[in-house]
C-alpha cells in the first residue's frame, strides 16, 4: 500500500531532520507550527507552554495557554529537539497517557523572561 509507505517514509524524514531516534516506545507526532509557545528547561522538571495567541504576561496568567512537562524517559539522549527553523519537544499531556513530539516555529517562539516568569507564577 503505497499510502503506508509514504507514511512511514515521511515519519522517518522528520525524525531524521531533528536527529531523533526512536527507541522504545513510538510517541507520535503533533503538528503546532501555528502556536506561540516557550520552554521553562529542557530536561527534568521543565515545561513546555504553548497557545494560540503571542504569549504575554497578561494572557499567561489569564490562562489562554496548554502547557506539559518536557516527557523524560531514560531511552531518549534528549528532549528538545532544536533546528534553525523548528524545534520539537517531548511533551507529556497528562491527559489520558497522552504523550507527543510537539514541533514548533521557532519563529513564535518566546524569549521574553517577563512572560516566562508570569508562567511560573500564576502556574
Amino acid at each position: 500500500m503505497k499510502l503506508l509507505k509514504d507514511y512511514f517514509r515521511l515519519k522517518k524524514e522528520i525524525h531524521d531532520y531533528f536527529g531523533y531516534r526512536e527507541d522504545w516506545v513510538d510517541i507520535p507526532l503533533s503538528d503546532e507550527t501555528d502556536c506561540y509557545w516557550f520552554v521553562t528547561g529542557e530536561g527534568h522538571g521543565g515545561v513546555c507552554v504553548w497557545g494560540d495567541e503571542p504569549l504575554t504576561e497578561e494572557f499567561v496568567r489569564d490562562g489562554g495557554i496548554y502547557s506539559g512537562p518536557i516527557y523524560t524517559q531514560r531511552f531518549l539522549p534528549k528532549w528538545v529537539y532544536r533546528k534553525d527553523d523548528y524545534t520539537m519537544v517531548c511533551v507529556d499531556t497528562q491527559t489520558d497517557g497522552n504523550k507527543f513530539l510537539m514541533i514548533f516555529d521557532n519563529s513564535k517562539e518566546c524569549k521574553d523572561q517577563k512572560v516566562v516568569e508570569a508562567y511560573k507564577e500564576a502556574w
